[in-house]
């Protein structure tokens, strides 16, 4: 008989950019969300008394706001369909400092044609910061949505050293 999942806790981190609502279930980060949000959850429990992983992930989060930390070491455990799953697993490897399109990441799961859907389940991701989906700019580099506003996400592309206005470097086409 499987084990019942071991229940949610939950806590807060500060961040320069506002506080944020971290979940976790046993040992693993299940959810990273900016306080306030639309798509955040609503909890009325108070803040889980202690929790290994609470105070590893509020330690990761101020170590990469003072630029001393370029990735995370944090279990992570993915709530989501096998293709939601696929395209958050993708977003972990967008190394630092560099930004991707929905197409190239759409690509790069076997899905070419699924820029839209990934787009859309970027939108979803419920680990901001640690699956770093502000890392995916649209096709002409514009910054297009994320769930912590785009200031926010252009923020942390800042942070990172990307450069959030770059536009990228069309090539000609054969013929063209």
């Amino acid at each position: 008989m499987p084990q019942a999942a071991p229940p949610p806790l939950f806590g807060y981190a500060p961040t320069p950019l506002g506080r944020v609502l971290v979940i976790t279930r046993g040992d693993e980060l299940t959810g990273l969300h900016f306080d306030g949000h639309a798509r955040t959850p609503r909890i009325t429990d108070q803040p889980s008394a202690f929790s290994s992983v609470l105070t590893a992930v509020a330690t990761q989060l101020a170590e990469y706001f003072q630029r001393a930390r370029t990735r995370f070491e944090l279990p992570v455990r993915f709530d989501g369909t096998p293709f939601q799953v696929a395209v958050w697993s993708a977003l972990l490897e967008i190394p630092y400092g560099q930004t991707s399109t929905y197409a190239s990441l759409a690509a790069r799961i076997g899905r070419p044609r699924a820029a839209r859907a990934v787009g859309a389940a970027n939108g979803q991701n419920p680990i901001s910061i640690v699956v770093p989906c502000h890392r995916l700019i649209g096709a002409g580099g514009d910054l297009t949505g994320y769930g912590g506003g785009l200031e926010r996400k252009r923020s942390l592309l800042e942070l990172e050293g990307a450069d959030p206005d770059r536009r990228p470097v069309r090539r000609a086409r054969a013929g063209s």
